[in-house]
């Protein structure tokens, strides 16, 4: 974080951004590209916003996306991540593993690689906006040996622009996204470009969680994203309680009550359950697929640093 700009402190991980790595063979992102472009996928699962113009949501753990599904979920790829995290990480939920941004070719634009990116972002698959999940793992699935663009633009801590090279078939980038403005840049030249997507949250119920549903709830089935949203907060809860459980008995048979312990403890909850309470909002509320005031947010931050 600190080489962007950012105080260490900023995330839950010094891991700002991270170099493309090799995540998965050819021939696995041949079977995942099979599953989301199933004809049922596009047609049932498609989400569209003002932010982005084709994304799917939802399939992975819905039996379209089985070999997707098990892929991020095995004890090798997590354990990829999370080393190159800095932190032991776990899919935030099932509902999140495997979203698609989708951009399909189109007319042919010519493209400078020295233009800074300008507020209005006409290129962009995915406007400005910060991550509502503490860490994501981009997987390029598209062959980009012709490819021009298609980079991830990041805005650093102090307000200058940063075009992060985009990953190769195959490839991905980890980038702990909900602490860092951040877009999609379109691939130039007729050039298709899916990637998928999956979200990440520290494995120990201890650390902070700073998930928020601002940029989901719009292109979500609200349904199994609230249930599972508190599904795994409870059970971080339960975890974290029956930890101070044992330690308030095991202080009382010793005859000294930890109250600051005790203090911290109940604070922790009540800002974690507060904070969480926030982002469940009622249904009849959600603008489906308006996500424009979370990029004007972080257009207004990008100019008032400047």
């Amino acid at each position: 974080m600190e080489d962007i700009g950012y105080p260490a402190s900023n995330g839950v991980s010094p891991i700002a951004v991270s170099e493309p790595f090799r995540l998965f063979s050819e021939e696995a992102v041949n079977i995942m590209r099979a599953e989301v472009l199933d004809p049922v996928v596009q047609e049932k699962y498609s989400y569209t916003s003002d932010i982005a113009p084709k994304q799917l949501r939802g399939y992975a753990p819905d039996r379209h996306g089985k070999f997707i599904f098990e892929a991020w979920k095995h004890p090798e790829t997590l354990s990829i991540i999370s080393k190159i995290a800095g932190v032991d990480l776990v899919p935030v939920m099932d509902y999140e593993i495997g979203h698609i941004n989708l951009s399909v070719p189109g007319k042919k634009k010519e493209y400078d690689s020295s233009v800074m990116i300008s507020e209005d972002d006409e290129e962009a698959i995915v406007g400005w906006h910060r991550d509502s999940y503490p860490f994501v793992c981009v997987l390029m699935m598209s062959d980009t040996t012709s490819m021009i663009g298609g980079e991830t633009a990041l805005r650093t801590g102090t307000g200058e622009i940063k075009k992060v090279r985009g990953p190769s078939k195959g490839c991905a980038v980890v980038l702990q996204g909900r602490y860092i403005d951040h877009q999609a840049l379109r691939a130039f030249g007729g050039q298709e470009r899916i990637t998928m997507v999956t979200s990440f949250r520290p494995r120990s119920p201890n650390l902070r969680d700073d998930t928020v549903l601002t940029t989901v709830r719009p292109i979500s089935n609200l349904s199994d994203l609230y249930g599972q949203t508190i599904e795994y907060q409870l059970e971080n809860a339960e975890a974290r309680i029956r930890q101070m459980l044992k330690n308030v008995r095991d202080s009382m048979k010793a005859g000294s009550t930890d109250v600051a312990s005790i203090k911290s403890f109940l604070e922790f909850e009540i800002k974690t359950l507060s904070h969480i309470n926030e982002e469940i909002v009622d249904e009849s509320l959600v603008q489906k697929g308006h996500l424009a005031e979370v990029c004007k947010d972080a257009g207004a931050k990008r100019r008032k640093m400047e």
